[in-house]
């Protein structure tokens, strides 16, 4: 979309619903003339005033909800000690802005030293009067400041929601989304994954060494509480990503550290929590853009691995494609071009197009009947059919050849020498089992990803090439998994993060080296008892026996998954 208006950006970067604070109305002209002066709770005039009450009862703390500025001439005010402490307690305790004394009814050169002792020792803003005021103006100017705020901040949330409904009707990506919320909140804005890494981020200006440096270690110390909160630790506001009830995700707006002012909200949440409904919104409905027989195979190929289309409907739309597969043998093929440079998003659309149309040119050139569609951003997949007279090995290491010489060909930019990652899954007999040989080869793909291209002799990979860490390599961003290693690891990892701590790192030696304790200790270049004193103080972190089997697989498990994830 275009870029906003700086008027518009000018009223959203403000604080929203920024209420006018004791301070704020002291200089009012309409106060002024009251000579106003500050006897009490002078660091904390900084409080917002919602409302202005005018009373002179002493019990008037029953009527009050909290942010108000109370005006009195202290006419009713009780003549003890205990009275006037316990005046000044509750309209503390009801969170009363401020406390505002007129001189000349009650008092006349100064307040009983008894109240102006239990309003510092409170932090309620106490204030007298020296010139008598009419209370009515100071009521009617205030209220104005009040309404003006509310005014402002329907302002900035009705332009919030304008700016954030074009984003998501026009399909903008996620770091247009980022942008646009980094540009209205002046601060850098981090979309982070389950497992800490950064997904995409704007840096609103500052440097990305500044930003980014160190992450993982600074978010895991982030924790608010709730789904959207402010960590005055670190002065970060933190929401989380996701819909359907699917977390996958956390949308960080960085600031300085610092608490917020007193009885104030974040005034960029509501900017921050349409920002992430936006990207939750973007993930559900995006989709790339192809050729009309490209998009064609890839909705059959979807409608067989998402359930969809029922066998007879998959069978039946296949045929008419050309592509018989009732009486075939059927195998799943997943090609992936192995990890370079991230592209932009729209060079990311164009090279999934050219690698589509790619792999549609090798199965031509094999002579092979085959659907072939993209499966996600950076996946095309195949549902080859073969005839009884094609052997299977032979017309697989046909069409990786095909794949690598038309691939070294194409001469495209970040094209790998060696070739996509061809990978295989079982064949199967019948349209039924189609989705299966699909899914295997997906996983397969996604775990050979990360072997050494070159390092094999065979031409493709099958699922016997998979063990354990690739199967998790594959599940790395499945919020499920995230989710299993915080759940066993997270505490020990926040333990280290907060103390630069080692504690990971020996656990893992002690789990690689079978759990033989000796062997540990020697391999971590420590002392036996400072190597087993290091595991008590994992077992205590973790809540876990480090002598039992199944709590140790379960812990190596969740390091396996740990690297896996960082990847």
């Amino acid at each position: 979309m275009d870029d906003l208006p700086d008027t518009l950006i000018t009223l959203i970067a403000r604080r929203p619903a920024m209420l006018p604070t004791v301070a704020r109305i002291l200089d009012l002209d309409v106060m002024r003339r009251g000579l106003p002066q500050v006897v009490a709770g002078a660091d904390h005039l900084e409080r917002p005033v919602r409302w202005v009450h005018v009373s002179e009862l002493p019990d008037v703390a029953g009527m009050l909800r909290g942010g108000e500025l109370v005006l009195t001439t202290g006419i009713a005010l009780p003549e003890d000690r205990e009275g006037l402490a316990r005046y000044v307690h509750e309209l503390d305790e009801v969170g009363v802005a401020g406390l505002v004394v007129e001189f000349g009814r009650r008092y006349f050169d100064s307040l009983p030293r008894a109240l102006v002792n239990a309003a510092e020792q409170r932090g309620l803003p106490l204030i007298t009067l020296r010139r008598e005021l009419r209370f009515v103006a100071v009521t009617e100017a205030v209220h104005a400041l009040v309404v003006n705020a509310q005014l402002e901040q329907l302002r900035a949330s009705e332009s919030v929601h304008q700016v954030f409904n074009e984003l998501v009707v026009e399909g903008a990506e996620a770091p247009e989304v980022i942008r646009q919320v980094a540009r209205m909140a002046g601060s850098p804005v981090v979309l982070e994954n389950l497992a800490h890494q950064v997904l995409a981020h704007d840096t609103a200006g500052r440097s990305e060494s500044e930003v980014l440096e160190d992450w993982e270690r600074r978010s895991r110390g982030v924790r608010p509480a709730g789904r959207t909160g402010h960590d005055p630790r670190s002065g970060w506001l933190v929401t989380t990503v996701g819909a359907r009830g699917q977390d996958w995700g956390r949308l960080v707006l960085v600031q300085e550290p610092g608490p917020l002012p007193e009885g104030e909200a974040h005034p960029h949440t509501m900017l921050l929590e349409r920002g992430a409904s936006a990207l939750a919104l973007n993930r559900l409905v995006v989709r790339d853009r192809e050729s009309l027989e490209r998009q064609t195979h890839r909705t059959l190929l979807s409608g067989i691995l998402t359930h969809a289309l029922t066998v007879s409907e998959a069978a039946l739309r296949a045929q008419a494609l050309g592509v018989p597969l009732e009486g075939r043998r059927l195998v799943g093929v997943v090609l992936r071009q192995r990890r370079g440079p991230i592209p932009a998003a729209l060079e990311a659309q164009a090279r999934l197009r050219d690698f589509t149309e790619l792999a549609a040119g090798a199965v031509r050139a094999c002579r092979l009947t085959a659907l072939v569609g993209a499966l996600d951003d950076e996946a095309v997949g195949l549902l080859i059919a073969l005839g009884t007279q094609q052997d299977e090995h032979a017309s697989l290491d046909a069409l990786s050849a095909a794949l690598r010489r038309m691939s070294a060909e194409s001469g495209r930019e970040g094209t790998d020498p060696a070739g996509p990652v061809v990978a295989v899954g079982s064949s199967v007999g019948s349209v039924r089992d189609a989705r299966r040989t699909l899914l295997e080869a997906t996983q397969v793909a996604d775990a050979a990803l990360h072997d050494a291209p070159g390092g094999r002799s065979s031409s493709y990979y099958r699922l016997p090439d998979v063990r354990l860490r690739g199967l998790l390599h594959l599940l790395r961003d499945d919020a499920r998994l995230q989710t299993y290693v915080e759940r066993e690891l997270g505490p020990l990892l926040a333990h280290d993060a907060e103390h630069n701590g080692q504690l990971v790192r020996m656990l893992r030696i002690y789990l690689e080296q079978g759990r033989n304790k000796s062997a540990a200790a020697d391999a971590a270049h420590l002392s036996r008892p400072s190597f087993y004193d290091r595991l008590h103080k994992v077992e205590r972190i973790l809540g876990v026996d480090l002598d039992q089997v199944e709590s140790c697989l379960s812990l190596h498990v969740a390091l396996l998954a740990l690297d896996a994830v960082r990847r």
